[in-house]
């Protein structure tokens, strides 16, 4: 057993304390913060040579582990003191212990970075479940099977995104995130079923090993995809999810355009068009966002539909800026969108009569497959989405010729964009559809 793993198996030894939380309710709180001080006294030993991190051993104390066990203990005091459930309590800890030893053995054995982070992945999910199954069980509350499943495999995705662009010491920043995520949705009515979970976590894996075998992605924008489509799934539906791989399809595909006539112009996507977590965050955070609403729709005096105007609207602003840009990219005399002047191509804001119709054209499709696929939206509905689109293009233009560079990045620009066609949906379903 290689050094690497006898640590990854110690850490995920401290993880499973976790377990006795609902037992020892705020007395857990106590047990990892005794791990957390004792970690700080140990500055030689056979125990201090089976925790200690690379970082550990040139500063001579445990501050990995010492980190860990106050995170952990952290978490335990939420769930003591402001209702955190202690069953996601068990899930946090544990995806991060087991999930660790899992990425570590897969590494022992020389595999391939996105063979890595699946095992990192399928062990932290699979620890989660159990655990949770251990922890309700030990409460005697009933067990919802497809509920723990759903909250295991999305904070089993979430901490393999963060593992992916953090490091090891990190551990308990994606502990705690995963702790806030999970807390959230359990406190979501959703309703998952069997056959639900079992389709989601299968279109979500294929979803991110084709996106990343094809180069659509790198592996943090692949975690970040598949993140987003299980939860749009779950909390949306299919019909969500057909216009989230919509855009991720035909985006992907506009990206690979022409991509060397774009490079040599100065105006392709790095990485050969993979896409990046914040590439593809900038893009989708705003529409999962309105998945999340409209799961919880319910806590708000707004109707349900109004949250899939906002989704579509925010896709249909990503697909638009994205075909406006890859296929704008390739013809000559860009204007800037404010005064109508000539620039080089490349220049934030810079528009070609081409991209803007091609745009146009990525809107209207994003809002013909919300009409096929939801009664509620219509050709009036489709409409409303079309202009979204528009509208959140047309706002990433005028961003990017007045604010890109010095004030916002690139991912800022296309949240506020996908923020605006959002609002564009959503204010004009209600004042026309409503």
């Amino acid at each position: 057993m290689t050094t690497r793993v006898r640590r990854a198996a110690a850490y995920a030894a401290v993880s499973t304390l976790a377990l006795a939380a609902p037992i020892l309710e705020w007395a857990s709180a106590i047990a990892f913060g005794a791990v957390a001080v004792g970690a700080l006294s140990v500055t030689d030993g056979p125990v201090f040579e089976l925790f200690a991190r690379p970082a550990d051993r040139q500063e001579g104390r445990l501050h990995g582990l010492a980190a860990f066990g106050f995170a952990a203990a952290a978490i335990a005091l939420l769930t003591s003191f402001a209702g955190l459930p202690s069953h996601v309590l068990v899930a946090s800890v544990l995806v991060v212990g087991y999930g660790n030893i899992a990425q570590q053995i897969a590494w022992r054995f020389d595999a391939e970075p996105i063979l890595r982070t699946g095992a990192f992945v399928t062990g932290g999910l699979v620890a989660a479940v159990l655990g949770q199954v251990l922890a309700l069980r030990a409460e005697s509350v009933p067990v919802a099977l497809p509920e723990v499943v759903f909250l295991a495999a999305s904070g089993a995705l979430l901490a393999g995104l963060l593992r992916s662009v953090l490091f090891a010491r990190d551990d308990p920043l994606v502990m705690l995130s995963v702790a806030f995520l999970l807390w959230l949705f359990a406190d979501l009515t959703v309703v998952v079923t069997v056959d639900g979970i079992a389709v989601a976590i299968a279109v979500t894996a294929l979803f991110g090993y084709v996106s990343w075998a094809l180069d659509a992605a790198s592996i943090p924008g692949m975690m970040t995809g598949a993140l987003l489509a299980m939860l749009t799934i779950v909390l949306g539906g299919y019909g969500w999810f057909a216009v989230l791989i919509a855009f991720f399809s035909i985006g992907s595909l506009s990206t690979k355009f022409r991509y060397e006539q774009k490079a040599a112009r100065g105006v392709a996507e790095d990485n050969e068009g993979a896409r990046g977590s914040g590439n593809v965050l900038g893009n989708a955070a705003v529409a999962l966002v309105a998945v999340l609403a409209y799961a919880a729709h319910d806590k708000f005096a707004v109707s349900g539909h109004v949250f899939l105007f906002a989704f579509a609207g925010s896709i249909a602003t990503a697909m638009s800026d994205t075909l406006s840009s890859e296929i704008g990219g390739v013809f000559d005399d860009p204007r800037l969108i404010t005064t109508f002047e000539r620039v080089e191509p490349g220049t934030d804001g810079g528009v070609t009569w081409q991209g803007e119709l091609a745009g146009i054209a990525g809107a209207a499709v994003v809002a013909g497959i919300a009409a096929l696929l939801f009664e509620s939206v219509g050709t009036t509905g489709a409409a409303v989405i079309t202009l979204a689109g528009a509208g959140g293009m047309t706002m990433d233009s005028l961003l990017g010729a007045t604010m890109e560079g010095d004030r916002l990045g690139n991912q800022s620009v296309n949240f506020l964009a996908t923020l605006t066609g959002a609002l564009v949906g959503a204010g004009l379903a209600v004042l026309v559809l409503s």
